[in-house]
């Protein structure tokens, strides 16, 4: 393996797949927190900031748009959902479900920019690293493919 293949700088999943990835590991990651500790704690917005570096490591990329804009999404939708079905977890039990989703938010503020910062910029270095020839490559690979 050379060094412009290592697994790292060479994402093959298709956009899909990452974002279906990221959602069963985020939704991993609050079911353990919240079945050890009754709550998000640290765990969450450490696995949170790992998915996001993650993510951008595997996806393809044609298909970096859609990893770029996951993480925000990701945290809102995850937070909607617990909002609903686990108040307590992430704001006051007697808190609406739109103030849970913001306490939420607002909460594990830090670990979605620092998750979103480690995203863009992995998806950066990879741009910078590949360059347009092998942009051409991958495009190449990508057609020749059987469908």
């Amino acid at each position: 393996m050379n060094q412009a293949e290592a697994f790292w700088e060479v994402g093959r999943e298709p956009g899909r797949q990452v974002v279906s990835l990221g959602v069963a590991v985020t939704l991993t990651a609050v079911s353990i927190d919240v079945l050890l500790v009754g709550r998000l704690s640290i765990f969450f917005d450490l696995c949170f900031m790992v998915l996001c570096l993650g993510l951008a490591a595997l996806v393809r990329r044609r298909d970096f748009y859609l990893v770029a804009l996951l993480p925000p999404l990701l945290m809102t939708a995850v937070f909607a959902f617990v909002a609903l079905v686990a108040r307590g977890a992430v704001a006051d039990p007697t808190d609406s479900v739109l103030q849970a989703i913001v306490s939420g938010v607002a909460t594990h503020g830090v670990a979605l920019f620092l998750g979103y910062a480690l995203c863009l910029g992995w998806l950066g270095w990879r741009l910078h690293r590949e360059g347009e020839a092998d942009m051409a490559t991958e495009l190449s690979r990508e057609l020749s493919r059987p469908a």
